[in-house]
């Protein structure tokens, strides 16, 4: 008997210790680290569409942890611990099936795009394997008031009626807006290229884009492909590889008027500085185009807008660098 007391008392001290050295003693020492500069709590709604987001598996094939590689410099900077102090338990996911979420709020800010993903990813993203949530929206004959409908493409919208969101889809898409990296103080931010640049070769596995082909020579000797890869990478989600768009939803760049003007000061500026509820052929179209001058360079930004400007049978003007960083400082 005093046998079988000590091995199953000594068995569970040596668990306890285990218990308390593994789990319970970081999980105190972590619980002091404090938030980041720029993390907020989650709003109501966006704690229910973490539950959401938990519910339906998206963990399963998403993560939310960035790592200090060159691989995953395309989803932002590398997680710190003060990124996690309002995301207990942490998502952090460990398979990649889909791109990582961390910073996706910054990375694709359009909440239009995001219900048309949320509907049906193919919708945006041809290749995308991701299960459709259209079970999260209402076919209803008109939009209630104050509702926007979801702009679907026509060849996946409803024969009859309108697509709206309902309160999972809006939570789930409002958290997926708060996943944000705010800037780390210049003392913490690790030097180098931008992140769009060290990912641009493999980015379009990233994205789920297809390449990007031309249907005109590259105009300025500009770097063609730095700036097709650039375009997929940052824009061929909204304007599709072939640059025409979604009617409705994100605006054509063939044929686009700024895209072919000899003066490319609107062209550089809309780059620069984002895009938001604009009027492109009489349409408005209320998605948000995301700023890229806090994550191109100069030169970055010459490329793609010279990639833009000579596909698609576009015959803008090539831009310079220089050009770039005329626009650049007005803004400042």
């Amino acid at each position: 008997m005093n046998k079988l007391l000590l091995i199953v008392g000594g068995s569970t001290l040596v668990y306890a210790c285990l218990a308390w050295t593994m789990g319970v003693w970081p999980g105190i020492e972590l619980s002091k680290i404090p938030a980041g500069p720029g993390v907020e709590p989650l709003t109501v709604l966006q704690s229910e569409g973490r539950e959401v987001y938990v519910a339906n598996g998206c963990s399963y094939c998403h993560t939310q942890q960035v790592r200090p590689l060159d691989a995953d410099k395309v989803f932002g900077r590398p997680s710190a611990p003060g990124d996690f102090k309002y995301q207990t338990p942490e998502l952090l996911g460990s398979e990649r099936t889909g791109p990582d979420l961390t910073n996706i709020g910054a990375r694709q800010p359009s909440s239009v795009w995001q219900y048309i993903h949320l509907y049906n990813p193919r919708a945006v993203v041809p290749e995308s394997i991701m299960p459709s949530f259209n079970w999260m929206f209402a076919v209803v004959a008109q939009s209630p008031a104050g509702v926007t409908p979801v702009p679907l493409p026509k060849s996946y919208a409803p024969a009859r009626g309108v697509v709206v969101p309902t309160h999972q889809a809006e939570a789930l898409i409002a958290y997926l807006a708060s996943l944000k990296q705010p800037a780390l103080p210049a003392s913490e931010a690790a030097s180098g290229e931008s992140p769009t640049t060290a990912a641009a070769a493999g980015s379009a596995a990233v994205s789920g884009s297809a390449a990007v082909s031309t249907n005109a020579a590259p105009a300025g000797g500009y770097d063609a492909t730095k700036g097709a890869a650039l375009y997929t990478a940052n824009c061929s989600a909204c304007h599709q590889a072939s640059g025409e768009g979604l009617p409705g939803a994100f605006p054509s760049l063939k044929g686009d008027g700024a895209v072919n003007k000899d003066d490319a000061t609107k062209h550089i500026d809309v780059v620069l500085n984002g895009l938001h509820d604009a009027r492109v052929s009489g349409v408005v179209y209320s998605s948000v185009m995301p700023p890229f001058a806090g994550t191109l360079s100069d030169a970055e930004i010459a490329d793609l807008i010279d990639y833009e400007r000579s596909s698609w049978g576009n015959h803008g003007k090539p831009v310079t660098a220089a050009q770039v960083a005329t626009e650049r400082a007005k803004a400042k």
